[in-house]
Formats: structure tokens, C-alpha cells, sequence
């Protein structure tokens, strides 16, 4: 380690200033949803299956579910514009705007150059938890899914069932691309009911067991059309790992709801972002 220089502490000592205030976001109103939401209809459902990913479809004015239904379990989120695979989930800039977790009344938003909120969390039965002691909270933006690069370079091996791979095989199996077509639309996700956090001493990511239990959900409200895919993590509850078939895991329910004609009265989808793309020139 360097040798500290003598004004180290007061360097230290100078207040944090938050990058990206959010008081000028663009406001959902989560009034109207929640109006909405109410006589909404169920009108699909898919299930991921333990160490498997599953694709489905929101369209625009939609809201979707994540259910736990049958143990803990984490999963491990992809959205696209339906009808374009080049925009995407935006895991880094949604974790800039919100924090390392995301809750009800937050927003995931789109890659550059659209930019715009694809989806709006309009549930989070595990909102209570808040930040534990060792920092840790749930629904996280900062892992990037298990995948088996990684599981390669640390162990040696060969492990098919990392939420990448069940990613990339369920967005080819709904789509009819390829493998190697699918994967690179593949990106960082949203951990859905996963507990993680960083350590205090070293700044390692860190998991530990989900709170979640079965009949919780997190539930969104689609901006745009949606191409969503969710895996079931081989992690299961990520208490203990996340790169084998060693833990127990269980399904995630995946359930779309319309509202009544003329609910959503007066809401219209967001415009790709205003940015005229000129930088400069």
C-alpha cells in the first residue's frame, strides 16, 4: 500500500454528491396505474422451470408478474423491445438513476440511443426488506448473471444451466435465431428476488439467501411493447452458489394482465429519447 499523504484524512472527509439526481426523471403516475391495475384480467402465463429460462410477451399498457410460487427462488430478468432486439434492459444506467436495487415506483430503462423507461415496478411484496446489516438488499442491478465463462475460468468446467445460457437458448428457441445469433442480445439483468450487495472491507459483490418466499411477486407495468425472458437461476435461493445443480430450486410464474378498456385513458407510451445524435459535429 502507498504511503498516505498528510491531508489523506481530510481528502477523505469531503461529502459524496449524488450523479444523476432524480427529482427531473420523467414521473410515472403510479395513481393511474394502480387505477388500472385494478380489473385487470389475466390473459397468459409461463412458467420458468428450475435451472431453465422461459420468453414471454407484455404488450404497451400491460403489467406482468413475477411469482415466487413453490420455494425460494432468484431470477434472472432480459427485456427487449418487441419489436426491435437492439434496444434493451439497461442494467448500468438504471442502476445510476435509481441505486444498486430497484423497488416499487422505480423504472428499468432502455441502451442508448433510445433511453426511455421500458417498464415501471408497480409491486414489490418484498419491499420491507430495505438494507441489512452487511448492506445487502434485494432485486439487484449490479451482478450481470451467472454465466459459464465465468464458471469456466474459475472451476475448469462445463455448466449448461447458467442463467446466460438459459437466456440465450430461450430467446433463440422464441425467436428462430440461432445460438450464435441469439447470445450477444443476451445483457446484464435485473436479479429479481436476489439479496446481494457489496462488503464493507473489500468491495466484493457478494449474495446471500433470498427473503423470498412463495406468493411473493414483483409486478411492472410494460412502457412499450416487451420481449421479456426469465431464468430460473441454478443458484436457487443463492445462498451458497450459483454455477452447478448442487442447490435446490424451484419455478418462477410469469403472468400477464390487461386493463379494462379505457383505464389507462390519457397515458401514451415514451418517445424513443430526444437526443438529436449529432455529438457535436
Amino acid at each position: 500500500m502507498t504511503q498516505a499523504p498528510d491531508d489523506a484524512d481530510a481528502r477523505r472527509a469531503i461529502a459524496p454528491v449524488i450523479c444523476y439526481p432524480p427529482e427531473t426523471l420523467p414521473q410515472p403516475d403510479l395513481a393511474l396505474y394502480a387505477r388500472a391495475r385494478t380489473g385487470a384480467r389475466k390473459v397468459a402465463e409461463v412458467v420458468a422451470a428450475p435451472r431453465e429460462a422461459a420468453c414471454f410477451e407484455v404488450a404497451a399498457g400491460q403489467f406482468f408478474r413475477i411469482s415466487s410460487v413453490e420455494g425460494p427462488q432468484v431470477g434472472d430478468l432480459n427485456l427487449w423491445n418487441a419489436q426491435d432486439l437492439r434496444e434493451r434492459f439497461y442494467s448500468g444506467k438504471t442502476r445510476a438513476l435509481h441505486g444498486t436495487h430497484v423497488t416499487a415506483g422505480e423504472r428499468l430503462w432502455s441502451s442508448f440511443p433510445h433511453m426511455r423507461p421500458m417498464a415501471t415496478i408497480t409491486g414489490d411484496t418484498l419491499g420491507w426488506y430495505g438494507i441489512d446489516e452487511y448492506g445487502g438488499s434485494v432485486h439487484d442491478v449490479i451482478g450481470t448473471r451467472c454465466d459459464p465463462y465465468t464458471n469456466n475460468l474459475l472451476s475448469g468446467g462445463q455448466y449448461h444451466h447458467c442463467c446466460h445460457s438459459n437466456l440465450t437458448r430461450a430467446l433463440a428457441d422464441h425467436t428462430g435465431l440461432s445460438l450464435a445469433e441469439a447470445e450477444p442480445h443476451v445483457h446484464d439483468v435485473l436479479n429479481v428476488f436476489m439479496c446481494t450487495g457489496f462488503t464493507r472491507e473489500t468491495g466484493q459483490y457478494f449474495m446471500k439467501a433470498s427473503p423470498v418466499r412463495p406468493g411473493d411477486y414483483l409486478e411492472f407495468f410494460a412502457e412499450i411493447d416487451l420481449l421479456g425472458a426469465l431464468s430460473a437461476c441454478p443458484g436457487g435461493d443463492c445462498s451458497a452458489e450459483h454455477s452447478s445443480d448442487s442447490a435446490a430450486c424451484h419455478p418462477l410464474l410469469i403472468e400477464v394482465f390487461t386493463p379494462e378498456e379505457g383505464a389507462l385513458e390519457g397515458w401514451v407510451s415514451p418517445p424513443v429519447n430526444g437526443y438529436d445524435r449529432s455529438h457535436g459535429r
